[in-house]
Parts: C-alpha cells; sequence; structure tokens
C-alpha cells in the first residue's frame, strides 16, 4: 500500500493519523497578542506546572524581556518589542522623531531618551488619533511551541522519545531522550532545546496532563487578559478569523494571523496567533516548511546515484577485465 501523500506536508488531522481511534477534537492554543500586557504570568504558571528550572535573572540590557527565547527552560516567552509608533502608517522614524535614523539599530541617531508624555486617563493617541501619535508602542507575545501538524522533530527522532498525543500535540518525554539533538535542528521554528546539565531535548507539551484531566493548560489559565485561548482548534480559528475582522474594522488594518493555515508549509500549526506586525518582527520564520517534507524525493535521488555508481563500478570491471 502506497503511503498516504500528505504524510509529510498537506492538510491532515494529526491524531488520527498518528493512530489513535475515535481521537476527542484536536486542541491548541489561539494568542491574540493585540491585548497581551506582558506581564509573564504565562512563563510564571508553566514553570510552576511543570516543574521547569528557573532561568535566572539574564538582564539583556536591551528590553523588559529577561528570557529572550524559547529554551530548555522557557516553555513560555513573553517577548518586548518596542517600536517608535504604530507600524503601516507610512511614516518614517526620521519624521516622527525629528532625527536621522540608524537603518541596523531602528533608533534616532544620537537621540537621547525620548519623551513620551506624563500618564493621562485614556490610552495613547487617543485624544489625537492615531496619525498625530508620537510617543512608542510595545508589541508583545507570548510565544510557545507550535505543536504542528506536520512535525519534523518527531519525524527525526530515533527513541520515540516524541510521540503525538490524542489532542494532536506533540510531546517529549525526557525519559527516553538520548540527547542526540535531532529534533533541534529539524524544527524549523527552533523552538526545542538541550537542558544544559543533562543533555536532553525539553520544550511544551501543551500541558499533557491536564489535558488528559479535562483541565486548561497552566499559561491559558493564568493568563489575565485572555491573550491565551486555549480549546478545540476549529472553534479557536473562526474565533481569531472575527477577532481580526473585529479589529480591521476597528482601524487596525495590519492585524493578521500567523500559523492557522492548514495549507501552509507545516499544514497549520496547534497554536497559532494574532499578530499587529510582520511575523519577522516578532522572531517569526515568515514562511515556515516542514523540514522534513523532501526526504522521500531525496532518498529517492540518493538510490538512484547509488545504482548509477554501483553500474559504472560493474561496467569498469567488466571493460577491465576483457
Amino acid at each position: 500500500m502506497l503511503p498516504d501523500p500528505n504524510s509529510l506536508y498537506g492538510p491532515l488531522d494529526p491524531a488520527p493519523e498518528a493512530g489513535y481511534e475515535n481521537a476527542p477534537p484536536r486542541m491548541g492554543f489561539f494568542t491574540d497578542t493585540s491585548v497581551c500586557i506582558g506581564c509573564k504570568a504565562c512563563e510564571v504558571a508553566c514553570k510552576e506546572w511543570n516543574g521547569v528550572p528557573e532561568s535566572g535573572l539574564d538582564l539583556l540590557g536591551m528590553s523588559y524581556d529577561n528570557t529572550g527565547a524559547l529554551t530548555a527552560n522557557s516553555w513560555r516567552h513573553v517577548a518586548f518589542i518596542e517600536q517608535p509608533r504604530p507600524a503601516g502608517h507610512g511614516v518614517a522614524l526620521a519624521d516622527v522623531l525629528g532625527a536621522p535614523v540608524d537603518a541596523d539599530r531602528a533608533r534616532p541617531v544620537g537621540a537621547g531618551p525620548q519623551f513620551l508624555g506624563m500618564p493621562g486617563a485614556q490610552p495613547p493617541g487617543r485624544g489625537t488619533g492615531v496619525e498625530e501619535r508620537t510617543d512608542f508602542r510595545w508589541l508583545m507575545m507570548s510565544d510557545v511551541c507550535k505543536h504542528c501538524t506536520h512535525a519534523a522533530c518527531l519525524d527525526v527522532c530515533p527513541t520515540g522519545s516524541l510521540f503525538r498525543t490524542e489532542f494532536g500535540t506533540v510531546v517529549v518525554q525526557e525519559d527516553i531522550c538520548n540527547g542526540c539533538g535531532y529534533c533541534i535542528s529539524a524544527c524549523p521554528y527552533g523552538v526545542i532545546d538541550q537542558r544544559k546539565d543533562d543533555g536532553r531535548a525539553w520544550k511544551c507539551t501543551l500541558c499533557y496532563d491536564r489535558l488528559g484531566a479535562g483541565m486548561t493548560p497552566a499559561c491559558a489559565q493564568a493568563c489575565p487578559t485572555e491573550s491565551i485561548q486555549y480549546g478545540p482548534l476549529d472553534e479557536l480559528r473562526e474565533r481569531a478569523a472575527a477577532r481580526v475582522t473585529t479589529l480591521h474594522d476597528g482601524g487596525v488594518p495590519e492585524a493578521r494571523l500567523y500559523g492557522h493555515d492548514p495549507d501552509d508549509g507545516v499544514g497549520g500549526d496547534g497554536a497559532f496567533f494574532l499578530l499587529l506586525d510582520e511575523p519577522e518582527v516578532y522572531g517569526l520564520p515568515p514562511d515556515p516548511v516542514v523540514t522534513t517534507r523532501d526526504l522521500p524525493k531525496m532518498w529517492k535521488r540518493a538510490g538512484l546515484a547509488a545504482l548509477a555508481m554501483a553500474a559504472a563500478t560493474v561496467a569498469a570491471f567488466v571493460g577491465g577485465s576483457s
């Protein structure tokens, strides 16, 4: 029987594909960054519930972000991106701040601290209109493992440490991980990381133990603004599309979804996002592709090359003996 041509790419339901019969609906995360306040409650709740070691106080010197990225000891990472004004309004930094701009640093050349105005009773720009704003804005996003439909980490794991759950999520069984690191290089998002003291791979499990008990993952449970929403993936996609429409109607044309499309390079993510700028601004790849998608073609070509070399070797020996 020929393998399913979509087994390494294209839309599918991952739990039945993994062999689960009568699987429950696929569960996932929808993270609405437009209401994230950067409180880091999700980071703390994740560490507390999963027993993730503390990361240390790593002051990066460039942001309020003290974790920097997803790591073996940071399964949720709240990114802080400082911008001089809302993106997408066609006004250059130099026009806004009245100074030449260093393109590499995206800050005014020679400019000191900028006065952001005194605190007021209204959100910034409410009184003057968005076009008159000259203050900064924060883009905040709680990043996490994407629990891809087509997870390359699963394809390359030699021990079966990574497995697909009945909820469609991807979990690492650390007790049988041999620390080979193949999953780390295979992940198109750079999510998985090795813990320095033992070398094993670690990442978000989407609180698999809580899911089995009918509970909400710790990060979503702790989020005070419901920026992190948990539920059946189909329902979350409908909710996210409605949210984008609301934002567009409210004058936020730059709002867009990321990782929601089942036809993208990873078959859609089990954890997707509403962004207020380009994915690259948040450190996300603009067009991720499952890194094992072309493996069948690669092995086929390698096999043909090996056969050709073998044939050439035989022909050389036959020709030499005659």
